[in-house]
């Protein structure tokens, strides 16, 4: 049976830009300002271009989709895609809205599946690694996440 084994957490920086209402929801861009990656096997920070483009329904989610670049210590890129669900609590709703205090990590239905990519052979195993992670927001805001990679066999081995 598949089991869950924390891999990663990492904190990142966010300047909201309101799209506001339309076709499809209302819409918001979060660029990604800054961050840090720690593990044991990957340590490391956000560089270059990364936003989250989140998409809010009438049932009160976020539909999260987030591409982003994490440079390791040793130089490597690995490059970050996920989509996601958050559940826009009232905890949630007074961080995004510039107050509040930190979200509590399961408080809230927040979980995305990220997927990794690289072609440093150091960090290989991202390419076949299957994730999903917990989320919590932040005053900042920022976000910061509890990433899993999905294991198979026995969880005691």
């Amino acid at each position: 049976m598949p089991h869950l084994v924390l891999e990663f957490e990492y904190h990142a920086d966010l300047e909201p830009h309101p799209v506001g209402p339309g076709p499809f929801g209302n819409r918001a861009e979060a660029t990604i300002t800054g961050g840090e990656v720690r593990g044991d096997r990957l340590e490391g920070r956000f560089v270059g271009a990364g936003a989250d483009w989140l998409l809010v329904g009438p049932d009160g989610f976020g539909r999260i989709d987030v591409r982003a670049l994490i440079q390791t210590v040793d130089g490597a890129y690995v490059y970050v895609q996920y989509p996601g669900l958050m559940e826009l609590t009232p905890a949630v709703l007074a961080v995004m809205g510039g107050g509040g205090s930190p979200s509590e990590f399961g408080a809230q239905y927040f979980v995305t599946t990220p997927r990794l990519e690289t072609g440093d052979e150091r960090y290989a195993w991202v390419n076949q690694t299957v994730f999903v992670a917990e989320g919590r927001i932040v005053p900042g805001p920022a976000v910061e996440y509890r990433v899993y990679r999905v294991a198979s066999g026995d969880p005691a081995s």
